[in-house]
């Protein structure tokens, strides 16, 4: 009955609820996201006013935001898929990449990358101001390829990225008018891999170690009263880490997860006060939170998964992403604009 109710109010919504989405970046498992915004934006039932993302989630929203002001959600769907697609090409074909290796050994049909290994045994010795001079990143002509920057400033769905600048230990947010295939870059810029990337003198790495993804940037810049999280790095395991590749894989989620607890144990706290009735002068209000997590979805996945951009494999995560939305739509549509679906006090305090 109840089943039936939501999807009779699916198909005769009226109105799209306002969302915003924040996207945590994770290398390759960012397809699982690539997913679940697919099959949000397949139902079209929302009106998404901004997204914030690291690493590959800043490139899932840097593609879905473009795609949005070429073609509307079809637009945001096809780009999407290009930007995976090139993606998968790209590191099969770069010796650069741990996937090219991958794909000489098994033809990518594998939830590991072999080839990671081998790169992190060789990274541990060589950094890449040594092994790449010249600062070689097949992500650089994806992004020149498919996106017009000075096009994509004139979006109304606000778009904010984050990298870490690495000399002052702060996040930094690029919003649409600072939006660069640079800025992109120093969002997922490993520094295991590549130099840190150099934007009007100052030096960035990987936006996941200070912002994954940054929260604020959606309150403070816009309207909505809904914020969607999509999580690809699990926050709860089932068992403590005994082999070496299990401690690394721990290692890798807390350290990606640190700065999204802090922000929303920050978030949390406001949450308090504004339901005490303080609001600190209009310059609190009520955001309801939600979230798609890689929980019992990616459990499976090692770290070394994430280097894996075999289009056999981002296919896979693909298809668990859209089966995630599915569940989650079901699940909490009816909520969106209402109440809060994500317990902040259990998951995050």
């Amino acid at each position: 009955m109840n089943q039936h109710h939501n999807k009779h109010h699916l198909d005769q919504q009226p109105q799209k609820k306002q969302i915003a989405i924040a996207l945590q970046g994770g290398g390759s498992h960012g397809a699982f996201s690539w997913g679940i915004l697919e099959r949000i934006l397949e139902r079209d039932i929302f009106d998404i006013k901004g997204f914030s993302g690291t690493s590959a989630g800043a490139m899932n929203s840097l593609m879905a935001t473009y795609g949005l002001m070429k073609g509307g959600n079809k637009g945001a769907i096809e780009y999407l898929e290009k930007f995976w697609w090139r993606v998968s090409k790209a590191a099969t074909l770069s010796p650069m990449q741990p996937t090219f290796l991958d794909h000489l050994i098994s033809g990518g049909d594998m939830h590991f990358s072999p080839g990671f290994h081998w790169f992190n045994m060789f990274t541990n010795v060589f950094s890449p101001y040594d092994f790449n001079p010249l600062d070689i990143n097949p992500l650089r002509d994806v992004l020149v390829d498919l996106i017009d920057f000075e096009e994509l400033k004139k979006s109304e769905v606000k778009l904010y990225v984050c990298a870490t600048n690495v000399k002052k230990c702060k996040p930094k947010i690029f919003k649409l008018d600072e939006m660069s295939p640079e800025a992109l870059l120093a969002s997922a810029c490993l520094p295991y891999y590549y130099k840190a990337v150099e934007i009007n003198g100052e030096h960035y790495w990987d936006g996941g170690y200070m912002g994954n993804p940054p929260i604020y940037p959606l309150i403070d810049g816009t309207e909505v009263s809904d914020i969607l999280l999509l999580k690809v790095n699990p926050i709860e395991i089932n068992h403590v880490p005994k082999t070496v590749a299990e401690i690394q894989d721990r290692i890798n989620d807390i350290s990606f997860n640190n700065s999204l607890m802090a922000e929303m144990r920050m978030v949390y706290f406001k949450d308090r006060i504004l339901n005490i009735g303080y609001d600190i002068k209009g310059k609190l209000r009520k955001i309801h939170f939600h979230a798609v997590r890689a929980e019992n979805k990616l459990d499976h996945l090692s770290l070394s998964s994430k280097f894996n951009a075999t289009w056999k494999f981002l296919n896979e995560l693909r298809e668990l992403g859209h089966k995630a939305a599915d569940e989650w739509i079901r699940e909490n549509y009816e909520n969106v604009g209402h109440r809060s679906t994500l317990d902040l006090r259990k998951v995050f305090n």
